[in-house]
């Protein structure tokens, strides 16, 4: 896959979290109940836990913060850009893997909003650690 390609699928998959993460901001500020597929009100109890905020943050709204990093750090040219996504896109996949842990073992319920945003972070941080690399593979040696 060309570099090129590379840079547009990631930036289409960082896109498509802040799509994810605005709309879970957007329930938490408008005291909404998330739509859930298949009724199971799995999204209302994870969105609704002790664990939807860090620090009084909510996490969606940590979950937008780093995907519109990722996002930036995506359209800035550059190896520091670069690696910046890479870190930014490894380090909300870790997140995102902590949370996760979190609704199956603490909460006891899946958000299927959350599993789209640790597929799509955990997209990212293939790709953007896949992008960091072929810039390596480029450099002179």
């Amino acid at each position: 896959m060309s570099e090129r390609r590379l840079r547009i699928a990631t930036l289409v998959i960082a896109l498509l979290g802040v799509c994810v993460a605005s709309y879970l901001t957007y329930v938490h500020y408008g005291g909404l109940q998330p739509f859930c597929a298949g009724g199971g009100h799995g999204c209302e109890r994870v969105q609704s836990s002790s664990y939807a905020k860090l620090g009084g943050i909510p996490v969606a709204v940590l979950g937008l913060g780093g995907y519109l990093a990722i996002t930036v750090a995506l359209v800035v040219p550059g190896e520091l850009a670069r690696l910046g996504a890479a870190a930014l896109a490894v380090s909300g996949c870790g997140f995102s893997a902590y949370l996760t842990y979190l609704e199956l073992f603490v909460i006891h319920a899946i958000c299927q909003w959350c599993v789209a945003s640790a597929i799509l972070l955990t997209l990212l941080a293939v790709l953007a650690v896949w992008r960091l690399l072929l810039s390596d593979d480029r450099r002179p040696a």
